[in-house]
């Protein structure tokens, strides 16, 4: 196997400083900075965070918009605590396409030790930042962070990793999905394998299908230029969904480690089919090409929805249903595990039958799981109605952590649990391949509605379980 295809190790270097490029941007200003905030309201900053941007700023500017973006996150942000943060905080500006950005740099970080270099810029930019800091000799002694997407498709993620490894070798080279640095996600498998009382039902015997949901009841706003070449295959399907299926199919890890764990899921995502068209359906929102940045007459889908195969010995025959999209009913990310029926109907035959067991998993937003059992209802004849059990993580659990506080501290501590190994990216894209760019036009859908009709006519979907606003709240 080539050195850059191996599963990054597990003890990685501690960082002694964390280089943030890109702190002036939106992903830091609405998820880097204030998960930084909760990190050093837990005591787990320790160590300066330099940022570098092309603004003019100097360290009392980013200091001043590193607080205004925390309170704007946490509304009631403890003042003591936004000090500290502001404290560790300094700024490097300077065009990062030119040398001269770096020689500061090197400057700024000298004395530090091991140094963690966060991407949080355009794609594009990846390489051009890799080799400058090779030019300047700041890829000794540290690893390299970058943001997804990973390229955008095999081919280029292929020439990405190619390029990039030039730099920095496999043991200092990150991959960021932010979705494993969920808890809520990370929980899919505790809750599988910690718990006797799943486990058994946890295969094709049981198993009717699953159903994974990830709505936005919102558009892309001003982010056409950056959304309209992605378009939502690459943006969520390719890496957040698939990511969450692994941890659903997955075979129990043999060690605890996270080689171990990558392994495993690089075992279910090879056992999945490719994508087929013919059981896919794109959609596009009423309105989209009129957003600014938007190309006149652009086919890239805010909706997708498709069937997937597992074909291994635990899931063979069973669907998983994924469908993800914007501008849609609610805004929620969620997957449901359909229970198949039991053999004979003793109970629903007056009502057309009773309905299956469905178990839900809420993984953004207001987390938890909820369990839609029957139960008899002592005034309806004996017919059973269906009763919702569940935990609402946050009420029992306390806080969860935000996603971007898992991949920080794991970035500087040297945890690669909250990152994407290389092979499994590499599957994600055989899997989505087949239907990247297809010369159909996508299906317009209303904006507000649940996609396109055609997406409710899957082959041999009976039904999607549509996710409410909220996993405890009304219907």
């Amino acid at each position: 196997m080539r050195e850059d295809t191996q599963y990054t190790p597990f003890d990685l270097e501690r960082a002694d400083v964390l280089v943030l490029f890109g702190i002036t941007g939106d992903l830091a200003r609405k998820m880097l900075l204030p998960a930084l905030y909760h990190l050093a309201a837990r005591g787990d900053l320790t160590v300066p965070v330099v940022g570098v941007a092309s603004t003019g700023w100097d360290d009392a500017a980013l200091r001043a918009h590193a607080r205004q973006a925390v309170v704007e996150a946490v509304p009631d942000a403890d003042p003591a605590v936004l000090d500290r943060l502001a404290g560790r905080l300094s700024m490097v500006s300077g065009d990062i396409t030119e040398d001269a950005t770096f020689t500061r740099l090197r400057t700024a970080v000298d004395g530090f030790g091991f140094v963690t270099y966060y991407l949080a810029v355009p794609p594009a930019l990846f390489t051009t930042v890799a080799a400058a800091l090779a030019r300047a000799g700041l890829n000794r002694e540290a690893r390299l962070v970058v943001e997804k997407p990973l390229g955008h498709d095999s081919a280029s993620a292929r020439e990405l990793q190619d390029e990039l490894s030039r730099y920095f070798d496999s043991a200092h080279l990150l991959r960021v999905d932010h979705f494993l640095g969920s808890e809520a996600v990370e929980g899919l498998m505790v809750g599988r394998f910690a718990n006797t009382l799943l486990a058994p039902i946890w295969h094709r015997d049981y198993v009717d299908n699953v159903q994974i949901t990830l709505a936005e009841s919102f558009g892309v706003a001003d982010r056409g230029s950056f959304y309209d070449p992605v378009g939502c295959v690459r943006d969520v399907v390719q890496n957040h969904m698939l990511e969450i299926l692994t941890y659903l199919a997955m075979e129990p890890p043999g060690a605890d480690d996270t080689s171990a764990l990558g392994l495993e899921k690089w075992r279910v995502l090879r056992a999945t089919r490719t994508m087929d068209p013919a059981d896919t359906v794109r959609g596009q929102y009423e309105g989209y090409r009129e957003i600014e940045g938007v190309a006149p007459g652009s086919t890239t889908e805010t909706y997708v929805a498709t069937r997937l195969f597992v074909d291994n010995w635990r899931w063979s025959g069973v669907p998983f249903y994924l469908r993800s999209g914007k501008a849609l009913a609610v805004t929620a990310t969620e997957v449901v595990v359909e229970l198949r029926k039991p053999p004979l109907e003793l109970f629903g035959a007056k009502s057309g039958g009773t309905p299956a067991n469905i178990i839900r998993f809420r993984v953004d937003g207001d987390t938890g799981i909820r369990a839609e059992l029957m139960l008899r209802k002592p005034d309806a004849d004996g017919t059973p109605v269906t009763v919702p059990v569940g935990i609402d993580f946050e009420r029992v659990l306390g806080r969860q952590q935000l996603p971007y506080e898992a991949v920080l501290l794991g970035a500087t501590v040297g945890n690669a649990e909250y990152f994407a190994f290389f092979p499994t990216i590499m599957e994600s894209w055989r899997i989505v391949d087949p239907v990247l760019d297809p010369p159909e036009p996508p299906l317009p859908y209303a904006p507000g509605s649940w996609g396109p009709a055609e997406a409710a006519r899957l082959p041999g979907l009976r039904q999607w379980h549509q996710p409410s606003p909220r996993l405890f709240g009304d219907e």
